[in-house]
């Protein structure tokens, strides 16, 4: 399901408080799965990015200069974005992930950069297949 990222035309990178306030329900699982990523995993750069304002605003997680994940903004929700090598790719369809998730690594499309992976986040329950997958990007 796609969501609609909650910055378009926005020409300047929002706020805590605006991000916040669109993620509504879905705020807290944006913190937790940010501070997981910093605490667990040593991935604290983040870098705002917008290649236009028709596209709106999301943020990289990196290690150095590696994209670890990208997180959209989203009204009631945001996106997480992937995109793997062969390596990890091979792993996420061994990986055991609920019907929803396996699905979209199967459809997934590749590009020359790796496989994009783009699943939405409405709350913390969905966070463990995401979780599982920065993990697998971390270790391939």
């Amino acid at each position: 399901m796609e969501s609609t990222n909650a910055f378009i035309g926005k020409p300047e990178k929002p706020t805590d408080p605006e991000i916040l306030a669109a993620l509504g329900p879905s705020a807290d699982a944006w913190t937790q799965f940010i501070e997981w990523m910093a605490q667990e995993h040593s991935v604290t750069i983040q870098e705002w990015k917008s290649l236009a304002p028709k596209y709106g605003w999301s943020v990289r997680l990196k290690v150095k200069s590696r994209n670890i994940v990208y997180l959209g903004p989203c009204t009631g929700s945001f996106q997480v974005s992937f995109v793997l090598g062969d390596k990890a790719m091979n792993a996420a369809r061994r990986g055991q992930f609920p019907r929803a998730v396996s699905q979209v690594i199967a459809e997934a499309p590749h590009y020359a950069e790796g496989t994009g992976l783009r699943l939405v986040v409405h709350g913390s329950k969905d966070l463990a297949p995401i979780r599982k997958l920065a993990e697998i990007k971390l270790a391939n």
